[in-house]
Formats: structure tokens, sequence, C-alpha cells
């Protein structure tokens, strides 16, 4: 009786796993490439023509095989990088299967040159459809050559899912990007029809970065370097938010030197990244996590981008805190430089001039002769050491020449120079909820404000002149040091600094100062709450109610303080103390909502953030709110404390700034 079980020919199966290796031109440059890596290879020349179809050409500078090696290098599983089952546990190669070889030359035409740098002579074997045709000797130079022509000649159904040349040669192009990122110290040259497509030189990772990624985003790029006392060790590059890309495909991430598209990885740096981009968009990164070869699995995928670690949570863990340990000193502000009393004394001269902070208006620009000076020069010629007497007087405060202020009577000037010398900055209580900044002031009657639609800007309410700065002790931070112009709209903080027009959203600036604080109340224990007087009763529905009795315990670290009243009905009793006095109803059921998204893959843990941004967001008044100079001091104040402060906890950016070059550019000055 014949049998039903038969062994496939050798021709067949390597199809087959030709089907599993092979899906692209791109994947075979990939083992092509990755082959050429593990031979040590400083110089990889990729070729290609009609996509990849026509040829795909790898050449390298490796230690290249001998006609022996050569030879056996054509039979499945055939490798010189794994020789018992405790290599596969302790994988320092890209390669190691011993199926790319077997697998390109079974579905296309395949010619081998190789030579060793102790041979005098190369060997050049071709290949076609899976046979070996003829092994010769060749002249070259120490490495490999191989060329694959006409791939998919004997499989023609593979062919229609190819797409156009211009599509496959943009994948190979993609694939040498994220192999040219891993080894910036290896030469890459990509050529397509003939012509250079980009030729990378050895350089460090920055470098290598902006030659393929482009040179605009050389300078939004961070280093991250980290390492855990365990042994995983993660480094590379971060961009700031303003790279972002609406798709993940600026995420090249690398675990010991391998691209991986892992879900740990990723979920780990958008976690990191969370506080700065809005949904939908994604950071630019290069990081490299190096960990030990027994503590991840990278043989789970046949194209290997996928990994699986032993310890998931930890490597999750260092990934995130490595990259928002960056992140969290927002970098890409320009920290001032200039020493404290400098800043300090330039700002309290601008405060005298024509009422900077006062009044929000632009002093006179006619010159005027001062006594001393009142800006630092961008390079001071070098000066001789400072007599005592000159030392004493550096100290202190610079006054404008009587000659130099605006046309004001004698009394006016009296008081003016008298409020420079005698001023002491008063001590600024904390920032509350809905700009409320207590201090004291000695009100004056304000003019009513006009309608909406005749108060596009703003000046600042103040009864005194106040400089906005801090001690002359103690160093400005970003904020602190920008010297406050006005209002626009009652919404955005005017500031300069430098030739510089800097614009501030006063509410996402307050929403991130009210989210830091929840954050740090919740990392504590609980965040503080505020009981209510008269308990508010909440119908929810059942999925709703369903969702609250099983998230009780999180919502009362959150600050909210419920009770059962039967059915679906529940009393609210208390609710966190920066929601006291506003919608605080529709902030629940804001938050219901979130949670009933829940599921086994996402813990409360994920999204705990998310509830806090969304209570912050709730907490602080939104809309028109025209400020005082004592509440925009403590507000820049708290902002300088505060971590992350250049976006709002959705993302959004605090701050935007306009060159005086971009502002030029607008009348036709340039």
């Amino acid at each position: 009786m014949a049998t039903k079980i038969r062994i496939l020919p050798e021709n067949l199966t390597n199809k087959i796993a030709a089907g599993e290796v092979v899906e692209r031109p791109a994947s075979v440059a990939k083992e092509l490439v990755e082959n050429a890596l593990d031979a040590g290879s400083k110089e990889v020349v990729v070729e290609i023509e009609s996509g990849g179809r026509r040829l795909i050409k790898v050449t390298d500078s490796g230690s290249g095989m001998s006609r022996e090696d050569a030879l056996l290098a054509l039979e499945r599983h055939a490798t010189s990088k794994i020789a018992s089952d405790e290599d596969l546990f302790a994988l320092s190669t890209l390669g190691f299967r011993g199926e790319a070889l077997p697998s390109v030359a079974s579905v296309s035409r395949l010619t081998i040159s190789t030579r060793t740098s102790d041979s005098l002579e190369g060997t050049e074997i071709y290949v076609e459809g899976g046979r070996i045709k003829e092994v010769k000797e060749c002249g070259m130079a120490p490495g490999t050559v191989i060329a694959v022509r006409n791939l998919f000649f004997n499989t023609p159904a593979r062919l229609k899912f190819m797409k156009s040349a211009d599509t496959e040669g943009g994948h190979v192009g993609e694939l040498l990007t994220r192999l040219a990122i891993s080894r910036p110290d290896v030469r890459f040259t990509y050529k397509n029809e003939g012509k250079t497509v980009f030729r990378a030189l050895d350089a460090d990772l920055k470098e290598r970065v902006a030659t393929l990624l482009g040179r605009s985003i050389a300078s939004f790029l961070y280093p991250v370097s980290y390492e855990e006392p365990g042994g995983v060790r993660v480094t590379g590059l971060v961009a700031a938010p303003e790279c972002s890309r609406s798709a993940a495909s600026h995420l090249y991430t690398y675990i010991n030197g391998r691209f991986i598209r892992d879900k740990v990885v990723q979920h780990a740096i958008l976690q990191a990244y969370r506080n700065f981009l809005e949904r939908g968009r994604y950071p630019v990164v290069a990081v490299f996590i190096d960990i030990a070869p027994g503590e991840v699995d990278v043989n789970v995928h046949p194209t290997k981008h996928e990994v699986r670690f032993r310890e998931q949570g930890k490597v999750h863990d260092a990934i995130q805190y490595a990259v928002e340990s960056v992140l969290k000193q927002t970098p890409w502000l320009k920290r001032p430089t200039a020493p404290a009393s400098t800043t300090s004394t330039a700002s309290m001269t601008q405060a005298a001039g024509v009422t900077g902070v006062a009044t929000g208006t632009v002093p006179p620009s006619e010159p005027r002769p001062v006594s001393a000076p009142t800006a630092v020069p961008m390079e001071a010629p070098p000066q001789a050491a400072p007599s005592a007497a000159a030392a004493k007087a550096a100290q202190e405060p610079v006054l404008p020449a009587e000659s130099a202020l605006p046309s004001v009577s004698d009394a006016k000037v009296a008081e003016i120079r008298e409020l420079l010398v005698g001023y002491q900055p008063k001590p600024q209580p904390a920032l509350r909820p809905h700009y409320h900044f207590e201090a004291p002031t000695r009100k004056t009657e304000e003019p009513a404000s006009p309608p909406l639609s005749q108060e596009p800007a703003t000046q600042l309410r103040t009864e005194e002149p106040v400089p906005v700065c801090p001690q002359e002790s103690e160093a400005p931070g970003y904020f602190s040091s920008l010297a406050v112009i006005g209002q626009f709209n009652a919404s955005y903080i005017l500031c300069q600094r430098g030739t510089d027009l800097v614009l501030i959203d006063q509410h996402a600036a307050h929403e991130r100062v009210a989210f830091e604080k929840l954050k740090a109340e919740f990392a504590g224990k609980e965040v503080d709450s505020q009981g209510l007087l008269f308990p508010e009763t909440l119908e929810l529905s059942f999925r709703e109610s369903a969702v609250l009795r099983e998230n009780l315990e999180e919502l009362r670290r959150l600050g909210f303080s419920f009770e059962e009243f039967g059915g679906n009905t529940w009393l609210l009793n208390g609710v966190p103390q920066l929601l006291s006095g506003t919608d605080y109803l529709r902030t629940i059921r804001d938050i219901l909502e979130e949670l009933s998204s829940l599921s086994r893959s996402r813990t409360f843990t994920d999204i705990q953030e998310d509830l806090l941004a969304r209570i912050a967001c709730h907490s602080v008044v939104r809309g028109r709110r025209t400020l005082t100079a004592q509440e925009i001091t403590a507000l820049f104040r708290q902002m300088d404390e505060t971590d992350f402060s250049s976006n709002c906890p959705h993302g959004r950016p605090v701050m935007q700034t306009l060159t005086l070059t971009d502002v030029e550019k607008m009348f036709k000055r340039v």
C-alpha cells in the first residue's frame, strides 16, 4: 500500500524556506548585509536595479570565505555562528540559522565571489534556482561580493506581490537606514539604478542619524545613557517633541545591535514621551538596549524583528527611566548663562525704563544717555582686575541717569529711584487653582474692560512696577529670566529674551504646574481631597457603576470619595482639592469613560497619568484671564521648579519663540 506521507525534495523545501525569509528585495538585502556585518566588514556597498528584481548586489570588505566554506554556505542550516544548544541562548551575531544563502539562491540566479586575506585568489560560484552551475577561481580584493539577479524568476506567482520599482527601492533604503544607524563605525553606500542614493561615512551616532534622517533634526537630538545595576544598558539619541511624526516610522530601537519592532520597547518609549506628544504622534529616537544574551530570545520570529524578554517589566522600566531622565531636563530650552546679578540688574533697569512690566508697553527707541551699562555685551573685551571700590560699586543697583528717564515730574523720578534702591522681592505664595496668586498688593482703580471684540491685547494689571525676576542671590531659571512685556488677548504672556520674542500659553503652563503637583501627591500616597458640604448624587449607567465599583480604591487615591446609595446611584462626598469649584461631575464621567477602556493588557497604572492630566486640565481656568505681575512672577517661578515644563500634560507646547530675524522677515526688512 502506498504511503501518504512523503519527504519533500530539497529544492521545494528551499523554496518554502524562501517564502519565510525572502518576502521582497529588501529581505534579500537585509540577509546579505547582516552577513557582511557579521564577517567584520568596515564598508558595505549595496546596488539594486529595477527595485531589486533585476539585481541586488552587496559588496563587503569582511573576512571572506575559502572555497570549501563558500560551497558549504549554500547548504541549508550551514553556519559558523552556532555549534551547540547553549549557543542559541548566547547569540551575539545578526544571523545564525544558515538559511539566508540557500533560500535566496533557490529563487534567483546568484553569484558569490569571495576571498580571504591570506589567499592569493578568490572563488566564484554561480547558482541558478538552487542548483550549483559553476565553480571557478577569480581575482578580487579580500571580502565577499554577492549578486542576486532575476529574483523570483522561477516562482512567477511571487512576482505579482511585488510593488513598483520606486516602492521596492524605498524599502531597501529604509532597511539600509536601520542597519547603518546600528553601526555608525561602518561605511555604507546605497546605489539605485547606478545613482548614489546615500553614502554614510564612519562617524559617531549623531552624525550618522543626521546623515540618514536629515540635518534639520541634528540640533534636536540629545544623548541617552543609562545603565541599571541588573545589567540593562540603554544608550542612543532622543529628539525634542518638535520632531515628532504621524507614524512610528522613526522609532529605531535595537536589542544587542539588532533592529527590532517590539511592543514592550515601543511602549516604554511612548510612555516616556506621553507628556509631550499629542495622541497619534510618535517621537524620533535611536535607542540601543544592551542586555545579556541569555536574558532575551531573538529566535521567536522568522524575520527576527520580534524578541522575548525573560524579565519584561525590568527592561520596560529601564528604557522608560532612561528616556524620561533626558526629557525631564527639557534640554531644548536654552538655559540662561549670564550671572544672576547681571540679569537681575538688567531686568530692574528695564523696569525703571518706561514701564516694561508695569504697563506692558515698549520704551521709546531713540538713543538716550545712561550713566552705567544696562545690558550685557555679546563679547566683552578683556579687562584688568577691578579695584575694591569698583567691585563694591558693581554690587550696587545700576540706576539710570535722570536724563534717561521719560519726561516726568521730579517727584516721580525720585519715587522710581527710591524703589530701585530699596527694592526687596516680596515672598510669593504657592500657585493655586484658578490663577489665584494671593500676594499683598496696593490696589488701584481699574478701568472697566472693553468688550471682547475690542480687546485683542491687554496690559498687566499691577499696582507697582514690580520687576519679574528672582532674588539676586539665586540664579534665575529659564522662565524667571524672561522680561515680561505684557499679555495678548488675556491668554498669552508676551516676553523678551535677548532679541527673541517668547509667547507663553498661560493655561498650558498652569496646567503643567497643577499636573506635577497632583503627580507628587499621588506618588506620596493620595491626592489631597476636599470634602463637599452637601454630597452630590450621581446617577450612573450600569457600565459606569460597574467601572466605578471596580476602581473605587484607585479613585479614592485620586482624591474622590464615593458612597453607594443603592442600585446605580452613588453619593459623591469629596473631590480632589484642585477640582473644588469646578465642574467636577463632568470630570468624573470623563474619568469613568477612560477607565471603561481598560483591559487585561492595560492596567490602571498605565492610564493613571492620563487621569491626573485630565484632572489638572479641568482644575485650571480656561479662556481669557488677565494676570498681575505678581501672578506671572509666581507662575514663572513654579515653572522653573517643574519637570517637563516645556509642554502641558497633553503634549501641547507651553511656549513658542520668534527670533528677531523672523519678525524682520514679516516686515520685509531682510
